[in-house]
């Protein structure tokens, strides 16, 4: 008898996962989540070059940082084509995540190793105890970041809602975003500021502050939604002018300038609102003096 419960089980498991099985799924929308992950994936083979010249005069650390925004590029299309066409899906909404956690995930946090280890070479003479707490640091802060930017990743595909009208904020700063603030720092510093080497040391402290911020609850708008779709007042239109302006003057002040200061700008609302306007004491006025009649 209780063989019998046993294949009965087995059997009923059997008919549920064929009924889960994979028929179709939406060919354009994947293809461009694909690119999402080759890109990813082109930016950690960059990165593993090393700092010598590539194609042009950018060099591999610039182009590993070049492919990771191209990923964002690929990150924003698919779901936008997705929703267009009405194919939006379980295994899309997977398959970007998976995408996501290369690109945005392994690629920045294993870019930024390779800068600081080949910083770290240029000190080849630093205490032995010095150094290898320097690399601990340096590992510490990568996996760290990897380990965060996969939870946000598996919190937004427990908490997401398909619905567009519901993506008008996230909870958490974006993964994307928290990519484009490694990426946009290592920009600046191999194409315009080589010799500033703050912008590099600073990197492990930043990857760290932005994992914090990926698994926080403070709340980050959509940018595309709140700011640049549909009817909006004049005063957006000259700031997305000065934007364009900048980005054709320094494309690399420009990234900074956009993926530093959208995470530090939710974080800086949120500081001012729960800690400091909390600490502000209650002024009570005065009743209104009235003359006697």
């Amino acid at each position: 008898m209780p063989r019998l419960k046993t294949e009965a089980a087995k059997e009923s498991l059997l008919r549920r996962v064929r009924k889960q099985r994979l028929k179709y799924v939406t060919v354009l929308p994947s293809l461009i989540t694909i690119l999402n992950g080759v890109c990813g994936f082109a930016a950690i083979v960059f990165a593993g070059k090393g700092a010598k010249l590539g194609i042009g005069q950018f060099s591999y650390f610039a182009m590993s940082g070049y492919m990771i925004l191209l990923a964002m590029i690929a990150d924003m299309l698919d779901g936008r084509v997705a929703r267009m066409s009405q194919s939006t899906s379980s295994f899309g909404g997977q398959l970007d995540s998976l995408c996501d956690i290369i690109s945005f995930g392994v690629a920045p946090a294993f870019l930024m190793l390779k800068v600081l280890e080949y910083k770290l070479a240029e000190f080849a003479g630093l205490n032995p105890a010095i150094e290898t707490f320097l690399q601990r640091f340096i590992w510490l802060a990568a996996a760290g970041y990897i380990s965060c930017a996969a939870i946000r990743l598996a919190r937004f595909n427990v908490e997401n809602e398909e619905d567009e009208s519901a993506h008008m904020s996230f909870v958490g700063l974006p993964t994307p975003a928290a990519a484009g603030v490694i990426v946009s720092l290592v920009i600046l510093h191999q194409e315009t500021l080589p010799s500033l080497n703050v912008i590099i040391y600073a990197l492990p402290f930043l990857a760290l502050g932005a994992a914090v911020l990926m698994v926080s609850r403070i709340r980050y708008p959509h940018i595309l939604n709140q700011y640049l779709k549909g009817k909006k007042p004049f005063a957006h239109l000259i700031r997305a002018l000065l934007f364009l302006a900048l980005c054709i003057w320094s494309r690399q002040a420009a990234l900074v300038l956009i993926f530093c200061g959208f995470a530090a700008s939710s974080f800086v609302k949120w500081f001012y609102y729960k800690v400091i306007r909390k600490r502000k004491p209650i002024l009570h006025l005065p009743a209104k003096w009235e003359p006697e009649q």
